[in-house]
């Protein structure tokens, strides 16, 4: 909290009538207000810059022939896609130049509602990185699945005093936007009341539906696939995301949007990235030097992912270098490549060459709530809950679009014996099974992907977006069905099956989306699965998480939850079977 007292230090030290705690010496300071840069001194005392300028201090760093940037901010994130907790989230980015994220815990949510929120809230206190949150404004996702958890606006109101949640996460049940559904628009009206901002996923909604989510206050979105789509939204006042996750893949269809004139309402984010990849790549900064490579101004590029997000969602003293804002700074190499060297939280230094120095994060384990911890909750399943009835050699498939989360709806002619489809390798109709897992009622739809490519064995996983039911996809259901079987006993995770044996597996027992195991210590294994399932024939990048979006069915097109297939257009379910009537 601050006081006069330390007020007076700071007019004091900008001054210079006493020296600075730390002061970075001859640095190339970025200036995200007006472009370019200047060269100078940034003072900090008690984690906040004070002056840029010429300054002493107790101790002094030189930056010399080094750029001081901002450092990055994630807009829009979601931690259980990493598979880690948010301590080791930040063990991963730090040393990226990350210091802080917007994230939405939407997916812990699903399962185990506030029980999950608090959880993320309290593993993320007191880190030397900045967590805040957007509530989860959708648990269910939609009414077309079952989730593990229900939470009405009622249930959201405690959280809006929190001083780490910044408002209402991205609203996808657009139709009831539309509706006027009073259920989704009091949560709407109870962040605004609260002065908070609420974020949006417009996926496959054109400018009329961007005109009912504008009008009641929703002013971002990160579900833009063209160019075409950005434009929209940006012509009708809404911040742009644009994504680069581990599938979702947006920048390169996206950047050619982004203007002089339009660039402070534009940002970069994640979304879903998987743990291996921020290891490999890090966060938004990985966009940020995509972008800078592909032409884009880099003090530009180093605005989308400071400046902007901090406006965009209302976080003060964030975003600059600049008196009064927190001595969050990030020393670049050069600004062609935005190579991170060094990285401070709050004026201390936690990062150096890409690595995060020993003492900079305390280890601590908050206690996990019995519904976090004991999520997995699977009737019994027998082989024909997996078996497919089709009076016809046509159905409706799901085809898989590499780099998207956006799924084809085809027609395929498909293999089928004694009444019952039967996966066809060699033509890529593979089965997949979609099984409620939070309340044992044995609840399951059965359908048929083409795109994944696995030619021999099944693999499976407890994360499928939103509502994270179990989601299974194979050549033969003996192999799904141990698939399945191995997926309850480690109290959900990943797995690969082959021939009836476990190949790999990768256990995520909090809430069926995390891991309770160091980062690092996860990405041996996890690269272990990957292999086992390139071997089995998968060709796609990151094929779990494609896999858990081939559930959502809030983005176009065809997508199966455990009711059945959904036909996102038409927002009904359909039968796989072409031969049958639409429900």
């Amino acid at each position: 909290m601050e006081t006069l007292e330390s007020y007076k230090r700071r007019t004091d030290v900008a001054t210079g009538k006493i020296p600075a705690d730390l002061v970075l010496k001859n640095g190339k300071v970025i200036d995200v207000f007006n472009g370019g840069w200047m060269d100078g001194d940034v003072a900090i005392i008690d984690g906040t810059i004070v002056g840029v300028g010429r300054y002493s201090g107790k101790e002094e760093r030189d930056v010399s022939g080094l750029y001081l940037s901002p450092s990055f901010i994630d807009g829009h994130a979601h931690v259980e896609s990493a598979m880690v907790t948010p301590t080791e989230f930040a063990r991963i980015v730090l040393p990226h130049g990350v210091t802080a994220i917007v994230a939405d815990p939407h997916e812990i949510a699903n399962v185990a509602g506030a029980d999950g929120i608090d959880y993320l809230l309290a593993d993320s206190e007191g880190l030397p990185m900045d967590f805040f949150f957007m509530l989860p404004s959708c648990v269910p996702a939609t009414s077309f699945e079952q989730a593990g958890a229900e939470l009405d606006a009622e249930a959201l109101q405690p959280y809006y005093s929190h001083p780490r949640v910044l408002g209402l996460g991205e609203v996808m049940d657009y139709p009831s936007v539309a509706a006027g559904n009073r259920g989704i628009l009091k949560k709407i009206l109870d962040a605004s009341r609260h002065g908070l901002r609420v974020d949006g996923h417009a996926a496959g909604i054109g400018p009329e539906g961007i005109n009912a989510y504008a009008a009641v206050g929703i002013r971002s979105d990160h579900e833009c696939v063209s160019a075409d789509e950005a434009r929209e939204r940006l012509k009708r006042g809404m911040y742009l995301m644009i994504r680069e996750g581990s599938v979702a893949k947006n920048l390169q269809a996206l950047l050619p949007v982004v203007t002089e004139r339009n660039a402070r309402r534009c940002l970069l984010v994640t979304d879903d990235k998987h743990v291996d990849d921020l290891a490999r790549e890090g966060s938004v900064n990985h966009p940020m030097q995509m972008a800078i490579r592909q032409g884009l101004d880099p003090v530009t590029a180093i605005q989308m992912v400071t400046l902007n997000t901090a406006e965009c969602f209302g976080i003060p003293a964030k975003g600059a270098i600049a008196p009064g804002y927190d001595a969050d700074i990030v020393a670049l190499e050069d600004l062609s490549t935005g190579k991170v060297e060094r990285v401070w939280k709050g004026g201390r230094l936690v990062a150096e060459n890409g690595r995060l120095l020993a003492d900079a994060i305390a280890d601590h384990r908050p206690e996990l709530p019995v519904r976090v911890k004991e999520s997995i909750r699977l009737a019994p399943l027998s082989p024909s809950d997996l078996h497919l009835p089709l009076t016809t050699e046509t159905a409706h498939v799901i085809g898989i679009i590499p780099d998207s989360l956006i799924t084809e709806h085809r027609v395929e002619t498909v293999f089928r014996q004694e009444g019952r489809f039967i996966p066809d390798p060699d033509k890529d109709l593979l089965k997949l099974a979609v099984v409620e897992r939070h309340r044992a009622t044995g609840s399951a739809g059965i359908g048929i992907v083409k795109g994944l490519g696995l030619k021999r064995g099944a693999i499976g996983s407890t994360v499928a977006h939103d509502s994270h039911n179990m989601i299974l996809a194979g050549t033969n259901d003996r192999d799904m069905l141990l698939a399945a079987q191995a997926l309850k006993q480690m109290n959900g995770g990943l797995v690969a099956v082959e021939d009836g044996e476990i190949v790999a597996s990768l256990p995520l027992p909090i809430a069926g989306l995390l891991s309770d195991q160091p980062a690092q210590s996860i990405l041996e294994p996890l690269s272990t699965l990957n292999q086992q399932v390139r071997r089995l024939g998968v060709s796609i990048t990151n094929p779990f998480v494609t896999l858990s979006f081939l559930a959502l069915p809030v983005i176009p097109h065809l997508k199966l939850t455990d009711q059945g297939l959904f036909d996102t257009d038409r927002q009904c379910f359909i039968a796989v079977d072409t031969g049958e009537a639409l429900a």
